[in-house]
């Protein structure tokens, strides 16, 4: 592009974000909050999403621009094709940037059969799984004009998974409002007495935070908890989650069934799903991230920033977010020993807890933080126009 040109190009322009989902998770909770930061830089954006949904829901509380669409058809579907380069000409979007991997397909679509021009950015939240090398993946891809992944790591799994040209890899890490977590403005007994905690001097609260699924690992710090107990009955454990939306409550209840029959009842702690999780973490001692495999693990990122030390399982983007023995500690997968032990490490050691949880704070407040989300993304857009 010429210097003209290049002047010529608006600091802003219309943006769309689609997330045709109907589940609150991190990715949904991720689209909503970008959206509304964008906004708050002056971007003009309006979110696509599913009529009723959650995200329709927390977009519509938080006041931002919306439109809903269904896609039945999923992937093969023209006429959602069709409803889809209608809202887009009508918001005037110059770029749409797709959220969930699901809609690729249909954002694929609109553009080569209605908006040629439209520009399409992919936002990764999930790891890819198999290898997408096929002619289908590799037209799809073609069609985009930038991905963008939140770890090197993940980078590097789509350079090798697929055919995407190296050119439209850009690495940009999703963002948190970090000053909400390192600077809550309460204390601890206070963030306790917020949710309505009431423990015994010289308590020690273990903590995870996210949604009732069989792979966050809430059983397995239950049946943790029960052994550890036995030899450091100061410890506690709160869970703040919901179960996955649309997926039943089966896992939550078979969860406080084993709380029940191992007598834990008394001293483990279940709390809804806050938009205030900084209380939550004010509240904690440890953090626990115990998942199967946490693509980008947003509440351990949290945690850091918060300062608490964090004892996470070695998989997935934990493995690149949490540094073992510098920002936290790191166990093997459902190795109860080895959290139990990472664990009493920091019962043994407080000076050990503070100086991860400080390196923690420091490391998150560097690199992961929703001014530089934005600003990353701005970049890419620009450049795309």
């Amino acid at each position: 592009m010429n210097s003209a040109a290049a002047s010529a190009t608006p600091a802003v322009f219309p943006i769309s974000l689609l997330c045709l989902s109907n589940s609150w998770g991190g990715l949904e909770l991720n689209t909503v909050r970008f959206a509304d930061w964008m906004r708050q830089r002056g971007w003009p954006v309006q979110t696509i999403t599913l009529a009723n949904s959650p995200i329709a829901t927390r977009a519509a509380e938080l006041s931002l621009p919306l439109a809903t669409l269904h896609n039945p058809w999923k992937a093969a579907d023209m006429p959602a094709a069709r409803r889809l380069a209608d809202l887009l000409r009508g918001f005037g979007t110059r770029v749409l940037i797709i959220t969930r991997n699901g809609d690729l397909g249909l954002a694929v679509l609109c553009k080569t059969f209605r908006l040629p021009q439209l520009r399409l950015v992919y936002q990764q939240h999930m790891q890819l799984g198999l290898a997408k090398r096929g002619l289908l993946h590799t037209l799809r891809y073609r069609a985009l004009d930038a991905w963008l992944s939140p770890l090197p790591g993940l980078a590097r799994q789509v350079l090798e998974k697929t055919r995407l040209a190296a050119e439209k890899l850009h690495v940009v890490p999703l963002g948190i409002e970090l000053e909400k977590f390192a600077q809550p403005g309460f204390s601890q007994a206070e963030a306790r007495q917020q949710l309505g905690l009431i423990l015994p001097d010289g308590v020690v609260l273990l903590g995870l935070i996210g949604r009732f699924d069989d792979g966050k690992g809430q059983d397995f710090v239950v049946e943790a908890l029960g052994k550890m107990r036995e030899k450091h009955p100061q410890l506690q454990v709160l869970f703040v989650g919901e179960p996955t939306r649309n997926e039943g409550n089966a896992y939550r209840e078979a969860v406080q069934k084993r709380v029940q029959a191992l007598s834990l009842t008394e001293v483990v702690h279940v709390r809804e799903f806050m938009l205030k999780p900084e209380v939550a973490y004010r509240a904690l001692d440890i953090s626990i991230t115990a998942s199967v495999n946490e693509t980008y693990g947003m509440v351990t990122i949290e945690a850091m920033a918060t300062g608490l030390p964090v004892v996470a399982s070695a998989t997935g983007g934990t493995l690149e977010i949490v540094r073992d023995g510098s920002t936290g500690l790191l166990f093997p997968l459902r190795d109860e020993a080895a959290f139990v032990a990472a664990v009493e490490q920091l019962l043994a050691s407080p000076e050990l807890a503070q100086r991860l949880g400080k390196q923690a704070r420091q490391e998150a407040l560097a690199t992961y933080s929703h001014h530089r989300q934005c600003e990353l993304t701005e970049n890419v857009l620009r450049a795309l126009i």
